[in-house]
């Protein structure tokens, strides 16, 4: 048996985006919508910690140590790096980082205002291609990095990929049998292209796999 020297992180998630990376966090203050929630109404954040631990190995990395203020969200693997998210609420920033495993160096990506999100409710990052999205209570689904777009989606939609100008989104119906459907939609204007009875799962390898 390996031993996995975590510090108390004891659940581990395979990382989106990779077969040989997990990660696992903390929730000192909940999740990252909590944590705001509790930073809004005046109370003291519980900074959280995130672990990486690469396989088979089991070596564990700590990339980015939060401050007191700043909390982190669920990374994911992009072209080859890790991509990090963490929102520093008392500078009112998001900042996206990249972590380098054979260099051990974390780089920032890119720091965002705050203010260009109603809230940190469904803000995560996205591997395929590596983007920040957030999908909010009204059914709307927005990509707010690296470049803005605003869709109206349906009830129980879901984003899953972007490939060319074609967003592939899951949504699932109880009509009144459970049954899930892939929606594509054009990426300029929203508009849905087709709509593929299935579901749709991500592989370790980066491949998409529509089951019917």
């Amino acid at each position: 048996m390996k031993r996995i020297i975590t510090n108390g992180i004891t659940n581990l998630d395979p990382l989106t985006g990779s077969s040989e990376w997990y990660w696992g966090a903390d929730y000192a203050s909940g999740d990252l919508y909590e944590a705001e929630e509790l930073f809004r109404s005046g109370h003291p954040i519980r900074k959280n910690r995130l672990v990486l631990v690469h396989r088979p190995e089991g070596t564990v990395y700590e990339p980015v140590c939060a401050k007191p203020g700043q909390y982190l969200g669920k990374p994911v693997y992009h072209n080859g790096q890790v991509a990090l998210l963490l929102v520093d609420f008392p500078k009112e920033e998001i900042c996206i980082f990249s972590f380098d495993e054979a260099e051990r160096t974390t780089e920032p990506l890119a720091v965002l205002p705050l203010s260009i999100v109603a809230d940190c409710y469904n803000l995560m990052l996205e591997a395929q291609p590596l983007m920040l999205t957030r999908s909010a209570h009204d059914n709307q689904f927005q990509i707010i990095w690296p470049e803005r777009r605003d869709f109206a989606i349906e009830d129980h939609e879901f984003f899953e990929f972007l490939e060319g100008n074609r967003l592939y989104t899951s949504v699932w119906y109880e009509d009144p049998d459970y049954r899930e459907e892939v929606l594509v939609r054009d990426y300029d204007t929203g508009e849905v292209l087709e709509r593929i009875p299935g579901s749709i799962r991500q592989m370790p390898d980066g491949q998409n796999w529509l089951l019917v």
